[in-house]
């Protein structure tokens, strides 16, 4: 099958084409305030490169977040509309599940870990085959670091692992740091592929954004609230 993959859930603006879990094409643009101007010109352009169509693609996968909130919803909306138009099955696949999938399978448990700015992050455990362990946390790096400490010799990756490296260090044994930090809609695109051969298909109604935590400006706006 031929699966175009999107991910607008970082700075990072990527599409890919595959052809089941093998790559045929990536491209990527690094600019998150311009995710909006870079996206279909991207898509256009890896249609162009390859040769291939919208009507070559048998489903599209498509970042859902956690991340940009910006970003997520410019990837949905297309993944949407485009889904629409040729009828197209959609597939989800989470920011925490494609940096998983940045690495190969291997015999230790992989972490991500994504900055959200002000000492929060999302985490996300997973098996040796990238299947999820724990549920997905969104808190202060220092509230989950104790659910994490039962996971030593783990491979941890994102840039919230690079960003608190030392403080994870000094509560995990003999962790190892991953080079790759940067969302990869190829990694996300070898993740929609299992979930399509498990059948977890998407709609243009069904798929949703995974934020984890409220917006900068729904958390200003409901500390305006508050009573003095």
């Amino acid at each position: 099958m031929k699966l175009l993959s999107v991910d607008t859930s970082s700075e990072v603006c990527s599409v890919a084409l595959l052809e089941d879990n093998k790559l045929i094409k990536e491209l990527n643009k690094m600019n998150f305030k311009t995710h909006s101007e870079n996206l279909m010109p991207l898509i256009d352009c890896i249609f162009n490169k390859t040769g291939l169509s919208l009507s070559d693609i048998d489903a599209i996968a498509c970042g859902i977040g956690p991340g940009s909130f910006t970003g997520i919803r410019i990837g949905i909306a297309t993944c949407k509309a485009m889904a629409e138009v040729k009828h197209l099955p959609l597939i989800g696949v989470t920011s925490l599940e494609t940096l998983a999938y940045l690495e190969a399978a291997t015999e230790n448990v992989i972490i991500s870990i994504i900055d959200a700015k002000n000492n929060q992050v999302y985490a996300g455990v997973f098996d040796a085959n990238h299947i999820q362990l724990l549920d997905y946390m969104a808190d202060d790096i220092n509230n989950i670091l104790p659910y994490l400490t039962s996971y030593n010799s783990a491979i941890l990756i994102g840039n919230g692992a690079i960003l608190h490296k030392e403080k994870i260090q000094s509560c995990l044994n003999n962790v190892i740091f991953s080079k790759n930090s940067t969302q990869s809609s190829f990694a996300l695109g070898k993740c929609a592929y299992q979930k399509w051969l498990r059948k977890e298909i998407l709609t243009p109604d069904t798929l949703l954004p995974l934020y984890l935590r409220k917006s900068q400006a729904e958390r200003m706006k409901h500390s305006n609230e508050l009573p003095n």
